[in-house]
């Protein structure tokens, strides 16, 4: 049985009008949401679904969709909305998912135009959500237990899909309510979209298991838009609109609210805890954003271990770490130092063998812990960065791209904990600067937003065995051009990232 069903069901007989969701079509009390979740639920069953993909943007259908699924004992693949088509196909063909739930305006795009169509009626006046029939395809090999699997963000151009129990995530929800002092009396504004593991678990489920309340609003109506665009000044307005006392942002969001503050624009008045994860946050920032009024909390996770596993309170705090691991996962180390992280491990990849229960999860991450238990990263073991917004890339993918143009000999891809990527380029002879522009947009049409490079720099010279650039078997010492070009890198960050008055 999952917890957070008994929580909402049990919030519903004790406390049944306070508030659960509060979305931009309607607020559902604990005794109604109890109420949609079996409607929904009962729907579904009796389509004899057993993998679904959800597709839609933050709103109560996401939250319904969810929570009806786990209630009838169907597999989740919640898809990303800054996947690109071919991801979310190659998502939901891994996973042997047999429909998709969608928004409305969603269902007629992308790969899902042309698929048969059935609305589903939420009890919520005109709201809806769409059921797609996927053609049949072969049933997946999909470890037992599996309640959800999700794909993360992208180290490939077939990101793998992880398979993780009800169990393992609403032992993760239950860490981040008590973690962040969660109540009844709270307000939780979802930032991040929900099909993100980190948003699902710590803006949803942790919410209901406190009786708390989640605010659930479209992307674009608290300023975010895919995968990196975003108004500081929209979300401002919306957390304080919302009465938000908790919300979980990335790093580069956060970075547009310290810099929005700072210009003048007043700080919500009610955030009591800000958790700031998905990729590493510089000590400064969170320097400024506590000097903006903004109280934030930096913590660190991943999905192979139903996201959080470290996290700093306002209890346990200690800046530029990663917090103290949380009570239910236990960390040790590699002899080259890489963080092993046992106790709530996922169950397994789509499609590969199941794990074994006490197989730590390598996370590939460099790090160790102090003497007063506090996490610490310094670095990653392989050459995949974060962006400043959360999102895995993996360079060698973008740069096979790139290489395959005809005006484009070598690239390297740069882009760890900033707002969007650049690229170091060695042309082919003759090819102008205009023709390795429109290379590049040739290749960024094709890529989702996150791995796009938006600028590039032109190497001075081609990368060899000779000058240190290239190993001997033909990769890249992205070390040795950071040395040489890194300057120059870093200048293309220059320019201002966010307009917010």
């Amino acid at each position: 049985m999952s917890r957070v069903l008994d929580a909402i069901r049990e919030h519903a007989r004790r406390q049944p009008a306070a508030l659960a969701l509060h979305g931009c079509e309607a607020r559902l009390s604990y005794a109604e949401l109890a109420d949609a979740i079996e409607r929904l639920a009962a729907q579904l069953a009796s389509r004899g679904l057993r993998v679904v993909g959800l597709l839609a943007d933050n709103g109560l259908g996401w939250a319904l969709a969810d929570l009806a699924a786990l209630r009838a004992g169907i597999r989740l693949v919640p898809l990303p909305p800054f996947f690109s088509p071919q991801q979310m196909a190659h998502a939901l063909r891994s996973a042997g998912a047999q429909a998709v739930l969608a928004d409305p305006a969603l269902a007629a795009t992308g790969p899902f135009a042309g698929l048969p169509v059935e609305a589903l009626e939420l009890g919520l006046g005109p709201a809806v959500l769409s059921l797609l029939r996927l053609p049949p395809q072969p049933p997946a090999q999909i470890p037992d237990g599996t309640a959800k699997i999700t794909y993360t963000s992208g180290t490939t151009g077939e990101p793998k899909g992880v398979c993780l129990a009800q169990e393992q995530m609403e032992r993760v929800a239950q860490a981040l309510a008590e973690a962040s002092g969660a109540a009844p009396g709270d307000r939780h504004l979802c930032v991040l979209p929900l099909a993100t593991l980190l948003e699902n678990l710590g803006g949803l489920y942790a919410p209901l298991l406190a009786g708390a309340a989640a605010c659930l609003w479209p992307m674009s109506e608290i300023g975010l838009r895919g995968a990196s665009g975003f108004n500081p000044r929209l979300l401002l307005e919306a957390l304080e609109l919302a009465r938000a006392s908790t919300a979980i942002l990335v790093p580069q969001i956060l970075q547009g609210l310290v810099e929005a503050i700072e210009a003048g624009l007043p700080r919500p008045s009610q955030l009591r805890f800000v958790a700031v994860g998905g990729a590493p946050v510089a000590p400064r920032l969170l320097e400024r954003a506590r000097a903006s009024g903004l109280p934030v909390h930096e913590g660190y996770g991943l999905s192979e271990c139903s996201s959080v596993v470290a996290l700093n309170t306002a209890a346990a705090d200690r800046p530029g770490s990663a917090g103290r691991p949380l009570p239910h996962v236990r960390v040790s180390f590699a002899p080259d130092g890489e963080v092993l992280v046992s106790g709530n491990a996922f169950l397994g990849y789509v499609n590969e063998r199941p794990r074994a229960a006490d197989e730590p999860v390598a996370t590939g991450d460099i790090g160790h812990l102090d003497a007063d238990g506090y996490l610490w990263l310094t670095g990653r073991k392989k050459n995949m960065f974060i962006t400043a917004f959360g999102r895995n890339v993996a360079p060698e993918w973008v740069e096979r791209e790139l290489c395959l143009q005809p005006a484009i000999a070598q690239a390297a891809v740069f882009g760890e904990a900033r707002p969007w990527n650049a690229a170091l380029i060695v042309p082919r002879p003759g090819a102008t600067p205009d023709a390795v522009d429109a290379a590049l947009a040739e290749v960024n049409a094709m890529l989702p937003d996150y791995a796009r490079v938006r600028h590039w720099l032109a190497a001075r010279q081609a990368f060899t065995p000779q000058n240190g650039q290239l190993t001997p078997n033909g990769r890249l010492r992205r070390a040795s051009l950071l040395a040489q070009y890194g300057a120059a890198l870093d200048s293309l960050y220059q320019e201002p990232q966010h307009e917010f008055l």
